[in-house]
């Protein structure tokens, strides 16, 4: 892709110079008789360099200033303007135009075939001014204040001022066909629209700074392991107690209680209240027990057997002594082969 290249003229703030014109080995037709009508002394052009000086002089004159387009802009600003039902008057009254001129600073018609226009200082004079009297000051009331606002003006403005002196606008060499005498000319076939709309974009808007954002500030939940602060404020029931259960209600810890239940029921139930006796405190040292008794009878399956509500549980004769050395005659039960225990020795 070949580089664009313009000359030190068309930098920003540089003084006009001499145009550089770079032609081909071959010259357009076009260019042969365009140059040919503006000419009031005939010169010879026969060959590459003629056209060349020709061009160069033609383009290069002091007089020589292109007519970009021209723009529609009020002269005052929007409060200080007539207003009037009249879109003739109000038009008369309130607009001005202006007309946005430039001169030629390069023509290349080798690698990119194409004119570069410089604005002309009058022109980038005139418009800075509008922009810092008109444009800014309606920009400024149409806009809320903050405290940097005019520091922002100041910097809009001079960001203006480096665009309109960088501004270059570059098309087509086939528009060298609108050359005049003196080598002043303007644009034809609809271009000049395309310099108003690129003019129309060096004003910017003042944008002001974008409102802060307010913290919402949220209840912190009570507990820390709170899911939210929704249902913060409910008290907190305690879990409901379970209802008391009498000691002789607790079913055993024997899968097949419920079962073997039914059928020893009988024999508990024939018992008298009166044939069962509560324990009573056994002393230290007691007799031996005096009946024989065999391992079956301990190391056999238990069966196990509903408890009865005037039956001990086995935690309350764990507060006395468990030996082959216990008597058995003080609680009742010399008869402990009759029925099976309630659990295992």
């Amino acid at each position: 892709m070949p580089i664009n290249l313009l000359p030190a003229s068309a930098a920003a703030f540089a003084p006009r110079s001499s145009c550089n014109v770079v032609l081909n080995t071959k010259v357009d037709p076009w260019l042969t008789a365009t140059l040919k009508r503006i000419n009031r002394i005939k010169r010879p052009l026969n060959s590459v360099p003629q056209h060349h000086r020709c061009l160069t002089e033609t383009l290069s004159s002091p007089a020589a200033i292109w007519t970009l387009c021209s723009m529609m802009l009020p002269k005052a600003p929007d409060s200080e303007l007539r207003k009037d039902s009249n879109p003739l008057i109000d038009a008369l009254f309130n607009y001005q135009l202006i007309h946005i001129e430039a001169y030629v600073v390069h023509v290349d018609m080798v690698s990119q075939n194409e004119v570069a226009f410089k604005l002309s200082p009058e022109t980038i004079e005139t418009l800075v001014e509008y922009h810092k009297d008109i444009y800014c000051v309606d920009k400024a009331a149409s806009t809320y204040n903050w405290s940097e606002k005019e520091l922002q003006v100041k910097k809009l403005q001079e960001e203006f001022n480096q665009a309109a002196n960088k501004f270059v606008y570059r098309t087509n060499a086939i528009a060298l066909e609108g050359l005049e005498e003196d080598g002043a000319g303007e644009l034809l076939s609809g271009r000049s629209e395309e310099v108003k709309n690129a003019i129309s974009g060096l004003f910017l808007h003042l944008l002001p700074p974008p409102p802060r954002i307010i913290d919402v500030v949220r209840p912190q939940p009570l507990l820390p392991s709170s899911p939210g602060t929704g249902n913060w404020w409910q008290p907190t029931l305690p879990p409901p107690h379970p209802a008391p259960v009498e000691s002789w209600k607790v079913v055993p810890s024997s899968p097949s209680a419920t079962s073997s239940g039914d059928s020893n029921g009988s024999v508990w139930a024939s018992m008298g209240l009166n044939e069962i006796q509560l324990p009573s405190p056994t002393p230290s040292y007691s007799q031996p027990y005096s009946q024989p008794y065999t391992t079956s009878g301990y190391y056999s399956a238990p069966q196990v057997m509903a408890p009865i509500p005037q039956l001990p549980l086995p935690s309350m004769l764990a507060q006395h002594q468990c030996s082959t050395s216990a008597g058995f005659s003080g609680f009742g039960w010399d008869r402990y082969q009759d029925y099976a225990m309630p659990y295992a020795m």
